[in-house]
């Protein structure tokens, strides 16, 4: 029986670790937490904020995900795409999920995140 999401994994290529630390850590406001040392020969990176893990795992094959994304639950959503915006991150608003604002937005590597906030 499934109980809960562990984490979600999302690729990138070889050397992308120093922007993506960036964008996830000070960007975000996510904290780095250590890869087992079996894992961190492998490349990657892997954060949490609360329950919510993020892991990016170096693939030498990278081509971002366009549709495929992790959907992130915000509290101030106008303000959080405001702080993504002025980081140089492109936001696209979406308003057709009912019962939420949501945006978009990608990583510097090009992996596609949503961005949502329930109405009310």
């Amino acid at each position: 029986m499934i109980t809960a999401l562990d984490h979600v994994q999302l690729a990138a290529p070889p050397g992308s670790e120093p922007a993506l630390r960036t964008y996830y850590g000070e960007v975000l406001g996510m904290t780095e937490i250590p890869k087992p040392p079996a894992l961190a020969a492998n490349g990657g990176l892997w954060f949490a904020r609360g329950p919510v893990q993020l892991h990016l795992g170096i693939d030498p094959d990278f081509r971002p995900s366009h549709k495929a994304h992790p959907g992130l639950r915000v509290a101030g959503i106008a303000a959080f795409a405001t702080r993504l915006a002025g980081h140089g991150a492109k936001v696209v608003w979406d308003e057709k999920l009912p019962g939420h604002h949501r945006f978009y937005s990608e990583d510097p590597v090009g992996n596609r995140l949503e961005f949502l906030e329930p109405i009310g």
